[in-house]
């Protein structure tokens, strides 16, 4: 008998190794497919690793760069993880829902300024070499 979500979401249920993975997927899938933000998350990062490779830069460089990358989506995520779960828990405004999914966006802004610095700092060098 097919499990439903209602199943699936039961305390004590851990379903096998192979769903959690496919779980974790259709969750990557729902940001990529709803997320505005993520899309220009897509966008930048690929232009970064174009970047990257026409600046061959560094291995130390490299895993500073997809640290960044991955520390931008992770963060992307779980802010849309929080801003469904207050929809879910309110449909009206409560100014401690608003608090919640402001205080969320501001760690993807934090994040994303930071990441614009690190940019600066790894690719400035080359930029300003190249012209």
């Amino acid at each position: 008998m097919p499990m439903d979500s209602r199943d699936r979401n039961r305390k004590g249920y851990r379903g096998s190794f192979t769903s959690s993975f496919s779980y974790a997927f259709e969750g990557l899938r729902f940001v990529l497919r709803t997320e505005r933000n993520i899309k220009f998350h897509v966008f930048t990062a690929v232009v970064m690793i174009s970047m990257s490779l026409f600046f061959q830069i560094t291995k130390v460089e490299w895993l500073i760069l997809f640290l960044v990358i991955g520390g931008m989506f992770v963060i992307e995520i779980i802010n849309t993880a929080i801003e469904n779960v207050v929809d879910l828990v309110t449909e009206e405004f409560h100014p401690l829902a608003k608090t919640a999914k402001d205080v969320a966006a501001s760690a993807a802004l934090v994040f994303a300024c930071i990441s614009v610095i690190i940019g600066v700092i790894l690719f400035g060098p080359y930029i300003v070499a190249y012209l």
